[in-house]
């Protein structure tokens, strides 16, 4: 028995230690493939600051918006007991389980000029098709799941009896949501937030799809492999790996200085 208790840790560490080297061995191998002087060229290209530019904000801001769908639909997901909560969330989870450029296809059938959401976003001055609206909606369409999931956990994990013990000494529903579900849930829905944002400025397939331009970072990276081979597209990817990371961990950063502050 004392000899498995030993190994347990021993092999698992090696096991998990394989599946890190797979994810971290490509990444760093790119890094390092690219001179500091090549990677400050390329930064000083204006294409590719647009690039980065156009994902990062076009991604915060689906993100922003979606926030305002997506979070009261978490709350609703947490507190309901209807028998299609299962349907509901199966549905929910659909645009991760699909091919990108599958869920890319079907966004440009409900959003082109042609469609009826199309033609009503056209009589008010908005267009998708090769804009950063259509961008916005294909980041959105294929993140969303993830802030949804995220923040359906966190006020899962709020116990109703603190609910319930609010709205007793008269506090309405609105007042309980905001001064206790959305507080005590508050790190899941942040943390929903930052991933949702992650995986939308990452976003290829879809983004394609909808809009090739303007080219945002991730397009960008495949316009030049196919102009112009592996080493041009190395530069921009390591560039926007690198401003991933960081935008990444302020993210993070920022979520735990609201943890403590609020601690």
């Amino acid at each position: 028995m004392k000899l498995q208790v030993k190994t347990l840790p021993l092999v698992f560490s090696l096991l998990g230690g394989l599946l890190l080297l797979f994810i971290v061995a490509p990444l760093l191998s790119l890094i390092l493939s690219r001179s500091p002087n090549a990677l400050f060229q390329a930064a000083s290209e204006p294409q590719v600051t647009q690039s980065i530019l156009l994902s990062l904000s076009v991604a915060f801001l689906a993100t922003l918006f979606s926030g305002i769908l997506a979070v009261p639909l978490a709350w609703m997901l947490a507190r309901s007991k209807s028998r299609l909560k299962g349907v509901i969330s199966g549905l929910i989870d659909l645009p991760v389980m699909i091919p990108h450029s599958a869920a890319g296809i079907a966004v440009l059938g409900m959003i082109n000029r042609e469609s009826v959401a199309g033609k009503i976003a056209s009589e008010i001055g908005i267009s998708f098709v090769d804009r950063p609206a259509g961008i916005a909606v294909a980041m959105a369409f294929v993140s969303v799941p993830f802030l949804i999931n995220a923040a359906r956990d966190g006020f899962a994990a709020v116990p109703l009896k603190l609910e319930k013990a609010a709205s007793s000494l008269g506090a309405g529903s609105w007042r309980v949501f905001f001064s206790i579900s959305l507080p005590l849930a508050w790190r899941n829905v942040l943390s929903g937030f930052v991933m949702m944002f992650a995986r939308g400025m990452s976003e290829f397939g879809a983004v394609v799809i909808i809009a090739y331009h303007p080219l945002t970072a991730p397009v960008l990276i495949y316009d030049r492999f196919n102009a112009f081979g592996l080493k041009a597209a190395q530069e921009i990817s390591v560039l926007f790996i690198l401003v991933s990371i960081v935008v990444f961990v302020a993210l993070r950063m920022i979520g735990k200085n609201t943890d403590h502050v609020r601690s």
